[in-house]
């Protein structure tokens, strides 16, 4: 069985837990919940940051030991994670005894080695970010990550030699193209590994300066750097806190103090090293540069990916406790939904690039994408089942192209998820199962099974239409589960389906569990309440959090009527917040042969992606290329002269048949809604 360990940065404990906290968490459970129903042996790991000043002088000031302040704070963290179905195997902290003990032993082992020395050093301290800096580091006299006043220290301590290995970081990343994702940060990393040599890290604080924090092992007036401290959780869990290791009853801290490290055996391997560490993107360089060159000294495997994500604006605003913009995730999860917020966090932008939360962006994808795609489209195939065959899914008898082309779309999902996920491309991955979402919504408005229903000739028609809407369903509970559990479990138990919808045991493969025809005729299916109630945006601040049992929503017209014809070429609202507007930038153009109008054109949305363009007659592919254009990105791809084109860019023609690509007023980057 293949392994799978994802790891989210260890969270600092005095922290409020806000929507980049909830973020970075989320991503990692979709990915262990992804890998768990492809049958892999999952660690996914999360915990809390415990030691340093800050955490001492809080407790402090609360007339409390620093382990008693930490024990109230990490609730924060551990309540949080439950509310958002957060189904993480473990919770590290670092002030757990195993952890200690491991951390120790790693830097004994360095020291034993060699890769520690003690030297005098003096410089400028920052106490909010607890790390020290050169002269020539400061701006205009402060701290260059915090902005905050700097002190002058002279003091004594222990640096591990991370100068050693510069040149062998960089052929590191050089050679494994996926070791630091997205390549913008692979990018900067190497940016800076190039322009400048890298120092040695200081790694200890005296005991005078600062108690709170783990005893080095060779010198008891030291503790250890709460970085060093603090990245060493991603391996001092798997050998305690792996599923396998029922308890800590016996676990010895890699092993031995004196026992060399790469003979230790901690965890036994089974884990290490992890598959993705997931981190924002202002403490890439931490585990880029000072976690890897740690490992190397310990001839140890680095992770296979180091992802780091972008951050999240309110508004337009950067979020700040001043400005009280902070976005409490349980607060909006009780309002909209846990699998509502789950799903709009990585259907509104790639992953990796800074992202704008606003309530009514929120409402504008729970009403359009859950409540009028998804929902109901379950809302729709249920009651008909219940309607028309009381309840229990027919027999498919009279199949044609329509059903499959649905099956070739469903059974295409795990090959295209797989991909997917594995950048990981959770937006990709979303748009994916949406085209299903909207095939299956598409399929019930061409087959009218409402008209079939009144004639007694199409009853086999009618069977086939409604086995197709039921296992369109299930297939979309299975491969949205990892986004959306709780709503996912709802509707396959509607589905009249046992078990957990992401249930390995159940399935044991994922690629088979999805093949279509695998709903039994029989089953007996439930109508229940709306996945995905709408939310009225003018009386939202009257309305409660929306309920689980509110009205049923059907766009399905009742036998005995006709629905009204709506004005021609009138949308609504809802409909064109449906249309994903985002800017574009042209890297690569080429024309497509045999034709005069087409140019193929490779597009940076924040994703790569293929379009077809018809605007050859008014652009060469040189005046294209380098250009920012909007690009239609939710289109269905569709083939021009056999090249698929993955979206559409817009443009304006005048009556003498001019024509311009739209471009942003002022420079803008690349993936950014156009709203």
């Amino acid at each position: 069985m293949s392994k799978y360990y994802v790891t989210t940065p260890i969270y600092y404990v005095n922290d409020i837990p806000h929507i980049g906290h909830a973020y970075t968490t989320i991503a990692a459970d979709i990915l262990a919940r992804y890998h768990r129903i492809c049958g892999h042996d999952v660690f996914f790991l999360t915990g809390t940051d415990e030691h340093g000043q800050k955490v001492e002088e809080a407790a402090a000031k609360r007339g409390l030991t620093p382990k008693a302040h930490a024990d109230g704070m990490v609730e924060n963290f551990r309540s949080l994670w439950k509310k958002l179905g957060i189904s993480n195997d473990a919770f590290i902290r670092t002030t757990d005894e195993p952890h200690i003990k491991t951390v120790q032993a790693l830097l004994q082992s360095l020291w034993e080695k060699g890769e520690i020395e003690k030297r005098t050093w003096r410089g400028w301290y920052c106490t909010p970010d607890e790390r020290f800096w050169t002269e020539k580091d400061l701006v205009e006299g402060n701290c260059p990550d915090c902005g905050r006043p700097v002190h002058e220290v002279e003091e004594e301590n222990y640096f591990f030699l991370m100068s050693k290995y510069h040149e062998r970081l960089v052929a590191h990343i050089e050679s494994h193209p996926g070791f630091i994702l997205p390549e913008s940060r692979r990018n900067e990393v190497l940016g800076f590994l190039r322009s400048q040599t890298l120092g040695d890290l200081c790694i200890t604080r005296p005991k005078s300066r600062l108690s709170w924090g783990i005893t080095v092992p060779f010198d008891e007036a030291f503790v250890t750097y709460v970085w060093f401290d603090a990245l060493v959780n991603y391996f001092s869990a798997t050998g305690y806190l792996a599923p396998s290791l029922v308890s800590t009853e016996g676990f010895s801290p890699l092993l031995t103090m004196r026992t060399p490290f790469h003979e230790t055996g901690c965890g036994s391997g089974r884990f290490w090293p992890a598959d993705h560490h997931l981190v924002g993107k202002d403490i890439l360089t931490t585990h880029a540069v000072y976690w890897s060159t740690m490992l190397m000294a310990l001839d140890m495997p680095l992770p296979k990916t180091l992802f780091a994500h972008g951050w999240w604006t309110v508004d337009g605003k950067k979020m700040s406790k001043s400005l009280g913009n902070v976005v409490d995730p349980g607060a909006v999860a009780e309002k909209f939904g846990v699998d509502a917020f789950r799903y709009f966090l990585f259907r509104e932008v790639p992953f990796g690039l800074d992202g704008d939360f606003s309530i009514a962006a929120m409402i504008g994808r729970v009403n359009s994408d859950l409540a009028n795609d998804l929902g109901n489209l379950a809302s729709r195939a249920l009651n008909m089942i219940v309607r028309y065959r009381g309840g229990a899914v027919p027999a498919p008898v009279v199949e044609t192209e329509r059903e499959e082309h649905i099956r070739q779309v469903a059974e295409a999902l795990p090959a295209r998820l797989a991909e997917s996920l594995a950048a990981p491309r959770f937006q990709r991955a979303l748009e994916d199962v949406w085209e299903l979402v909207s095939l299956g919504n598409k399929y019930i408005e061409d087959t009218a099974p409402w008209a079939l229903a009144k004639n007694p000739a199409d009853a086999g028609r009618l069977d086939t239409v409604l086995y197709t809407t039921a296992e369109t369903l299930r297939v979309l509970a299975i491969t949205l589960w990892p986004f959306m559990p709780g709503s996912m479990q709802t509707l396959w138990e509607r589905l009249g389906l046992a078990g957990k919808a992401g249930n390995i045991s159940a399935m044991k493969n994922f690629d088979e569990e999805v093949k279509w025809g695998r709903l039994a005729p029989g089953t007996k299916v439930f109508k229940g309440d709306a996945l995905f109630p709408r939310i009225d945006m003018e009386n939202l601040n009257e309305q409660a959090a929306p309920k689980e049992n509110a009205p049923v929503t059907t766009s399905e017209p009742p036998p005995e009527k006709t629905p009204a014809t709506p004005p021609e070429n009138v949308i609504t609202i809802d409909e064109f917040a449906r249309v994903q507007l985002k800017t574009g930038k042209i890297i690569e153009a080429e024309r497509v042969p045999k034709s005069n109008k087409l140019l193929r054109l490779q597009v940076d949305t924040g994703e790569m992606r293929q379009v077809v363009a018809g605007i050859a007659k008014w652009y060469t592919p040189e005046e294209i290329v380098g250009k920012t254009v909007v690009i239609v990105c939710n289109l269905a791809p569709a083939k021009l002269m056999g090249v698929e084109s993955q979206g559409m860019i817009l443009a304006a023609s005048d009556a003498e048949g001019n024509l311009a690509v739209i471009s942003p007023e002022k420079p803008i980057g690349a993936g950014n809604r156009v709203k």
